[in-house]
């Protein structure tokens, strides 16, 4: 099933707002994806340019246009500051599956953002979008992603090993998926 609307839902929990990200949020997602911390089990090197951020941002939105990736500014409630974001990717309607991802800036690690925000992004996935499917593909050593995985009811399925080269680092992968009739609270 594919969506009529071409702009991303704005998705909220008690702290937090998954929204579209903006002009506005160019510098947010920079400090995010510039972080070494943040990018470290990332299939990708850390941004080294502001412009680089400014692209993304730019190709997020071509990409929700096209309905291939929706991927939210995940912000607080309070100030709507962005400190992470949540991202659904190579979506396939035919086949009614999606790829998870999210990053948070490190100095916001450990205080319950994700589990509070991906159950919500789940729930969309799930019943607004009628997808039946979502993977997630991390890095082994990620032992917080993988935890928190667990703990959504996502099923590890493989393991791929040396699967990406980020700055002359071979990095494996664990992969995981979570059908919609498993997800944890129907």
């Amino acid at each position: 099933m594919l969506p009529n609307s071409a702009a991303l839902p704005t998705l909220e929990t008690p702290r937090l707002r998954l929204r579209a990200l903006e002009t506005r949020d160019i510098q947010a997602v920079f400090a995010i994806f510039s972080d070494p911390q943040t990018m470290r089990y990332w299939s990708r090197p850390a941004m080294r340019e502001l412009s680089e951020a400014e692209e993304l941002v730019k190709e997020i939105g071509k990409l929700a246009a096209s309905r291939t990736l929706f991927q939210w500014g995940l912000a607080f409630r309070e100030d709507d500051a962005v400190v992470g974001t949540c991202t659904l990717a190579w979506l396939d309607w035919t086949h009614r599956r999606a790829e998870l991802g999210y990053a948070l800036a490190s100095p916001y690690w450990r205080r319950g953002y994700m589990s509070e925000a991906l159950p919500v992004l789940l729930r969309h996935a799930f019943f607004d979008l009628a997808l039946r499917r979502l993977e997630a593909d991390v890095d082994p050593r990620n032992e917080a992603s993988l935890r928190l995985l667990d703990k959504l009811s996502f099923k590890r399925e493989g393991y791929l090993r040396e699967r990406y080269d980020v700055n002359g680092e071979l990095q494996d992968t664990v992969l995981l998926g979570l059908l919609a009739r498993e997800r944890a609270g129907g």
